[in-house]
Order: C-alpha cells, then structure tokens, then sequence
C-alpha cells in the first residue's frame, strides 16, 4: 500500500507533492486504462498472487478520487463538497434554525409579527442573536440589492453560531446558521405574515458568493470591505478585500457604516467614492470617528441606531473562524473516508492510516492554530470603543474560571481580545471536529501554551497570555486531554 501511495496520480488527489518519477501517469484517464497502466507502473505493480478483487476495488477508489478532481476543474469550488462523504445538500443538519423550524413545525412554539420588521425581532431572539450586534452595510452585496443603497442600508446580526440579515421593505429575512458538521447552511425566512412561518434552505445560489477561494472554498460567510458609489454599487475597477482579524485596519468596512472611536486609525467604513478619480486615492478622513448615523440614515427604521466597530470586528474575526473550522472538518473527514476505501481495498486493518492521510489529518489541525491564537493580528495604533452594548453583553457571555476571566474578555486596546485564543473553541462546530483533528490540535495547543514550540509566530505571544490561557482552558473547556492537568 505504500508503493501505492508513492504514485503521483493518487499523492497529487490526496494534496502531497508527487515523487519525481513515473509522471507519465495520466489522472484524466479513464480509470480502467488507469489501473491497467498502474499494473505496469514500476512503482505500483500488482504483487505477486495479488487477488484481482481487490484491484477491482481499488479502480473504484480511483475513480471516486478522480471524480473529485473532475469536479474541481468543472467550475465547483475547490473542496468537492457535494460529493462523498461530506454530501453537504443532502446531509441532514442540526442548525439553530433547523431546530427552530422543528419546534414550528411542532407547535412548540412560534414567532412573533411585527409591523416593518416583520418576524426579524422574533427570529434574534430565538436564535440567541443580540440586537446589539447590529452592523449596517450599504454596498449592494446582497441578492436584495435593489433595495440596499446608502440611506437604506441592510442591517446584519449575528450570535455564536447565527446570523440574521434584514433589509426594509425586502421579501425575506436572510438567515446563515453554523451546523457542527455541515458548515453554513443558508435559509431565507418569507417576510408575508402567516399562521406557519417557514424557513427555506438554500443550496444554489447564496453558494456562488458563499462558497469560493473567499471562504476557504466550503460553504461559508465573507465579509467584504469595497469602494461603494453614490448608489451603493461597489467599484470593482478600485479592488475588493475580504476582512478577517488579520486584515489592516486601512483595507476595513468598505461600503459599511461604523459607530466607534479608534483615534488617528482610518478605514473605508462611512464614506462614498467615484470611480472618476482613484478612489484609493480618496481622503477617508471623514469616516473617521464617526458616533452618529442620524444625517445619514433615518435610524429609527433600524432596531438600534448602530453599527458598532466592536461588533464589525468580532464578526470579522468569527465569519473566518467558521470558514477554518468547516474547512479543517471537511478535509478530515475527507482523508478518513477514502483512507477506509483504500483499507478495504488492500485488506489492511480498519485503523491503520496511510502517510498521506495521516499528514492530511495533521495540516487540518494544524490549519486551525495560527488563526485561533491571533498570530497574525496587527496591533492596534490606538484604543478602540464601540457606541452600543455590544462589547459588555458579548463578555457577559463567556465561561469564566475561578479569577473571572474569559476568552470573551476584549481587549480594544492594543488587540481586539484580552486572552488570544478564540472563543469558538467552546463552539459545536469545533467540538464535532473528528477525533483525529481534535488530538493532533490539543497536543500542538498544549505545546504552544507551555512555551515548548520553537517556530518564531507562536514564540510571540507572551508568557504571560500562554500562561492565562492554559489555566482558563483548564476550568472552562471540558474535555481536555488530562495531560493539561499536569
């Protein structure tokens, strides 16, 4: 099985760089012509008395992986997500909004109608989403934009594992929910009042925005900073970003507004470009320090009059956490399922693993380290303050340990959390991350928080934080391994 592996074919599927041999392989092949050349391939020959069965099986394990380069080069973004054994439109979920429309359906409970926002303020609260979390955004990036403009801007909410998107006067309420195992799933919530409300599951076309190289190429959440017109259509002549923790504060909330205070700090947020003149050019300084929307928006149309730059920043940091969690659950998942066909395949035990996949389940937790512990954050030129609740109800939320801190504390000073390590490793998603990842990514974590990893970026956090961290994990989290104990 080994040799197996060497082929470049199957090392290429599987995401390791192929030996310099025996590149006269052929992956568009048809896979019976493949097997047969494989058979006389130096490098994979059939062994001696090997049983043909078996390399009946193991032509339908090519084929599958074949399959998933086919639909990578077939316009499907990168990651074959529709395929086994992910499955994602076909799977069924387990999302807040899920079980919220299994308790509609039962009668268990309903939602609340209102005049102008509809079933919005009934949805937040039932999927736990604080109004407080509110951000407005103004560039027509929404498959409502004939209705979003600067002075009507969508207003967008978003809890732990929820978000809520509203536009006045819109059809539908858009609605993404994280599910532990299938990523984004993305529904819409009619805005007509009825005796059963319904949320509808989208699988087409929100996947054409949510699911590219922008979301780690699963089904996803973006955040996108643009130079927005007059009218709130994006100039895409000017360049897009899309924003995470690790972006620079200048390449920020383009086509948003922002409530907050950040001293000498600029960022696109609050203002308005033509694509007459270089709109990078632009001076952005009044966006700056913006505290009131009232002579922009008419802000009683909104359920608060903010869009507070705490939030943005939280909800930047947590849309690509996501996108990384699903990722990581998606490529392990992945690994393991073929690594059991290919077991079968060549009678090996069910628990052995191959080198590819054991690097594949390494890289996916691995994956997950430098983001979740903010290595790559910029410093903060100046404190930041939000203008809502946002920032004390979001801390109010967290776990504590016996000192009363938590990974929810923010910081706002010279970073955005006071303890660097992301709150959504309490998050479902990263508890339904297979076993595998999940080993592979405590024993790193616990190396890195006891000082012992050597690479320079988690050499920069300091001892003080790796030390705070451990001990808040200790008490918080539940389930790890007893070797932090120690």
């Amino acid at each position: 099985m080994k040799r197996i592996e060497q082929h470049p074919a199957l090392r290429r599927a599987a995401g390791v760089s192929p030996p310099r041999c025996h590149e006269r392989f052929a992956t568009s092949a048809a896979s019976v012509r493949t097997v047969g050349r494989m058979e006389n391939c130096s490098s994979v020959r059939r062994p001696a008395g090997a049983r043909p069965l078996a390399w009946i099986r193991f032509g339908l394990v090519l084929a599958a992986w074949l399959g998933v380069l086919g639909a990578a080069s077939s316009g499907q973004a990168d990651f074959p997500y529709e395929q086994e054994p992910i499955n994602y439109s076909k799977a069924p979920v387990n999302d807040p909004i899920a079980r919220l429309q299994a308790a509609l359906d039962a009668g268990t409970t309903t939602l609340e109608y209102e005049p102008h926002f509809g079933y919005l303020r009934a949805v937040l609260k039932h999927l736990n989403v604080p109004v407080s979390s509110q951000s407005l955004v103004y560039s027509k990036t929404s498959f409502q934009r004939s209705r979003i403009a600067p002075r009507t801007p969508r207003a967008v909410y978003f809890g732990d594992d929820a978000y809520v998107g509203f536009v006045q006067h819109g059809d539908v309420v858009e609605l993404t929910a994280q599910d532990p195992r299938q990523g984004a799933i993305f529904y819409s919530l009619s805005q007509e009042k009825a005796d059963r409300p319904r949320f509808v599951r989208h699988t087409d076309n929100c996947l054409v925005c949510h699911a590219t190289s922008k979301t780690s190429d699963v089904p996803g959440h973006v955040v996108r900073s643009v130079y927005s017109d007059r009218a709130g259509q994006p100039i895409f002549s000017a360049g897009t970003y899309n924003t995470n923790h690790e972006s620079p504060f200048a390449q920020r909330w383009g086509g948003w507004y922002v409530t907050g205070k950040h001293g000498k700090s600029l960022h696109l947020g609050n203002m308005l470009f033509s694509d007459k003149e270089p709109p990078d050019k632009t001076d952005v300084s009044p966006g700056a320090n913006v505290t009131d929307l009232s002579d922009r928006i008419d802000t009683s149309r909104y359920l608060a009059p903010h869009s507070d730059l705490v939030g943005l920043m939280v909800l930047e940091h947590q849309t690509h956490m996501h996108n990384l969690l699903t990722r990581s659950a998606f490529d392990a998942r992945s690994a393991l399922w073929y690594n059991a066909a290919l077991n079968k395949a060549f009678n090996e035990p069910a628990d052995h693993k191959s080198e590819s996949t054991a690097r594949r389940l390494k890289n996916a937790g691995e994956s997950l380290l430098r983001y979740l512990l903010f290595v790559d954050e910029p410093a903060l030129a100046d404190p930041i303050e939000g203008t809502s609740e946002f920032a004390a109800e979001f801390a109010a939320r967290g776990p504590r340990d016996a000192k009363g801190r938590s990974l929810r504390d923010l910081d706002l000073k010279t970073r955005l959390f006071k303890y660097p390590c992301s709150y959504l490793i309490y998050s479902p998603s990263f508890r339904e991350l297979p076993e595998e990842v999940r080993e592979h990514f405590f024993r790193r974590l616990h190396e890195i928080l006891t000082g012992r990893d050597p690479k320079p970026e988690f050499q920069r956090l300091a001892a003080e934080d790796r030390q705070a961290i451990l001990e808040i994990l200790r008490e918080t989290l539940p389930d790890l391994p007893a070797y932090y104990a120690e």
